[in-house]
């Protein structure tokens, strides 16, 4: 399992923003974290500068999202889909974007699920419930 440390993932979102500004080419993962990058503008600042990036802290009471964990979480759906890992989570999310006409939109209410499980799993000190986390994009793809 791939288990980059937080400066390792601010350095790769860093190194796709500038490498994806200069148009130097890209990897397939670069490829798709230059395609969310380019969903979240308002994150751009945040990938200008490594050193700033990588000593940044983001914590709740500051009241911003961390754009490092948000382009992270996006990472994590598309990868989930693309091998349909839950199974069962490709077929969910494509419900959900249906639903609400936007992949973009569907990756942001599946990641509220996806944060609920990774929280379920650490608070119970169990294995994540890849069930538990397919019915909640379900419902959110069956709600109003």
């Amino acid at each position: 399992m791939f288990t980059p440390s937080q400066a390792d993932v601010r350095r790769f979102f860093c190194t796709v923003h500038a490498k994806t500004r200069s148009g130097e080419p890209l990897d397939a993962m670069q490829t798709l974290a230059s395609q969310w990058l380019s969903e979240h503008p308002e994150y751009s600042d945040d990938f200008a500068h490594l050193e700033t990036a990588i000593g940044t802290m983001y914590d709740v009471e500051s009241g911003r999202t961390n754009p490092f964990l948000h382009l992270s979480m996006h990472l994590t759906i598309s990868e989930q889909c693309s091998i349909d890992q839950p199974r069962g989570i490709r077929r969910a999310v494509e419900l959900l974007a249906a639903k609400r006409n936007s992949l973009h939109d569907a990756h942001h209410e599946a990641m509220e699920c996806l944060g609920k499980m990774v929280w379920e799993s650490q608070r119970s000190g169990r294995p994540p419930e890849g069930a538990a986390y397919i019915d909640c994009v379900q419902r959110q793809a069956t709600r109003d």
